[in-house]
């Protein structure tokens, strides 16, 4: 069942419920007319609806940011049947306040230097469009339902689709 969202903030909300309990995120940019993928933690989606990720300035992912900000972030929660696509903007953020705001301890298992590493930035996506597929069946049921397709020759049910327009 296809399912849209009336108000941004119907989607910001939507989104967030998507998006609870999934940590780990790929994070595609565009390198030279490819397309380059790595593993970012989510930080946090914030009242407008904009995903924020750490990183350092000095990254691959930085200079492709600047040569172009068009970026997907995918997210996948298999045990749940959810699963995420944002396509936005991003930008290189080196806000002090907003660094210091989302810091956590944990994070210097990947930034040694802490708050004081000169690198440390974070990443601001601002979202223009998101989909998701969510199937709140078990494994089991979805089989059941995919076998009794294949036996009916009727379209098996995979559950909620929707977009989020920003």
């Amino acid at each position: 069942m296809q399912k849209n969202y009336d108000t941004r903030e119907e989607s910001i909300a939507k989104l967030k419920e998507l998006l609870e309990g999934i940590d780990f995120a790929m994070l595609t940019t565009i390198a030279g007319g490819k397309f380059r993928s790595r593993p970012m933690s989510t930080q946090e989606v914030d009242e407008k609806g904009d995903l924020w990720f750490f990183t350092s300035d000095e990254t691959h992912k930085v200079e492709e940011i600047e040569a172009d900000n068009r970026v997907n972030v995918a997210y996948s929660k298999p045990n749940d049947n959810t699963y995420v696509s944002v396509f936005g903007r991003a930008e290189v953020n080196k806000d002090r306040a907003k660094i210091e705001e989302l810091w956590s301890p944990i994070l210097k298992a990947w930034f040694p230097k802490g708050l004081d590493d000169p690198s440390l930035c974070l990443l601001k996506i601002t979202i223009e469009e998101a989909e998701y597929w969510d199937s709140p069946n078990s494994t089991l049921v979805q089989l059941a339902g995919f076998v009794k397709a294949l036996v009916t020759g009727q379209q098996a049910d995979g559950g909620e689709y929707g977009k989020i327009n920003m």
